[in-house]
């Protein structure tokens, strides 16, 4: 099975599909088993969903929102890079 997230360096990079203009923000789950699947409210303008993406990540897993990073921004498959703690972990482990 192949994976949508790899551990490097305490940090974790994890493959995203981008679904902007949701009704709600949401993990939808795994997609094409190498992508997670979020649902992000804001639209796909000026940055607007990839701010929203952040914001909800900083929220779920307790991370500050200048420590996520995001690579791919205008591109609905994005790679985000999170520092690992406690609360990502266990989501990740959670998925499996």
């Amino acid at each position: 099975m192949a994976k949508f997230y790899e551990i490097k360096n305490d940090k974790a990079v994890i493959n995203i599909k981008a679904q902007p203009n949701s009704s709600k923000n949401k993990i939808a789950g795994i997609y094409d088993e190498d992508k997670l699947k979020i649902n992000i409210k804001a639209p796909a303008v000026e940055g607007a969903a990839n701010k929203e993406l952040i914001k909800f990540l900083s929220k779920m897993f307790k991370i500050p929102k200048s420590y996520i990073e995001i690579k791919g921004e205008t591109s609905k498959r994005k790679q985000v890079v999170l520092p690992l703690n406690d609360k990502l972990k266990e989501f990740l482990e959670g998925l499996k």
